[in-house]
C-alpha cells in the first residue's frame, strides 16, 4: 500500500465523490475510501477530520460541481432574471438527475458536523439569489432565491423517489410550477 503521505486531500475527495455517486451516502465510509486511495483506513485521518469532516468535503465538491453549472446559466441570462430562474431551476433538475445521490447530499439534512460552510453556501447560492435580486430587489432577494429553491428541491425529491403516481406528464408539470412560481415571485 502506498505511504499516506501519498494520499493527498484530494484524492481522497475524489474516491468519495466517487463511491457517493456510485453506491449512496451510506457507502461513503471511511474504510472504503481507505480501499479506493489504497491505505488503511486510519491513514486518512491525517488528511480529513472523520467521516464528517469528509462527508463536508465531498458536499464542497459537489458544491463547486453544482456552481459550475450554474454559473455560467445565470451570466447567460444577466438581462432576464425570470428566464434566468427558470433555466437555474431546469439546470438544477438536470443535475439531480444526473447525479441523484450528489443533490441529496446537497439538499438532504447532513450532520452538523458534515455541513459546508456558511461561506461555501453562500457562494453555492449567488446565482439564484443574484437573479432573484434583479427581479424583486435586494432586499427581497434573499426570500425570493429561498422560495424557488424550496420548490424545486421538494418537486425534484418527490421526483427522484418516484412518488408522482397518479399519471400525466412529469416535464409539463415541472414547467407548469415553474412558471407559476416565478410569475407569482416578480409579482
Amino acid at each position: 500500500m502506498p505511504a499516506p503521505e501519498r494520499t493527498t486531500r484530494g484524492a481522497i475527495v475524489a474516491a468519495a465523490r466517487d463511491i457517493l455517486a456510485a453506491r449512496g451516502l451510506d457507502a461513503v465510509t471511511m474504510q472504503a475510501v481507505a480501499d479506493r486511495v489504497g491505505v488503511r483506513a486510519p491513514s486518512l485521518y491525517k488528511r480529513v477530520q472523520g467521516r464528517d469532516g469528509l462527508i463536508r468535503l465531498v458536499a464542497e465538491a459537489v458544491i463547486a460541481e453544482l456552481d459550475a453549472r450554474l454559473a455560467p446559466v445565470a451570466e447567460r441570462l444577466r438581462d432576464d432574471p425570470r428566464r434566468a430562474l427558470a433555466a437555474l431551476a431546469r439546470e438544477l433538475r438536470a443535475f439531480a438527475h444526473d447525479d441523484p445521490a450528489a443533490f441529496g447530499l446537497l439538499f438532504g439534512a447532513a450532520p452538523l458536523g458534515a455541513r459546508p460552510s456558511v461561506e461555501v453556501l453562500a457562494r453555492a447560492a449567488s446565482p439564484v439569489v443574484d437573479a432573484a435580486a434583479r427581479l424583486v430587489g435586494p432586499e427581497q432577494a434573499l426570500d425570493a432565491a429561498r422560495t424557488v429553491t424550496a420548490w424545486a428541491n421538494g418537486f425534484l425529491t418527490m421526483e427522484l423517489a418516484g412518488a408522482f403516481q397518479l399519471g400525466g406528464d412529469v416535464d409539463r408539470a415541472f414547467e407548469w410550477g415553474l412558471s407559476r412560481l416565478i410569475e407569482a415571485v416578480g409579482a
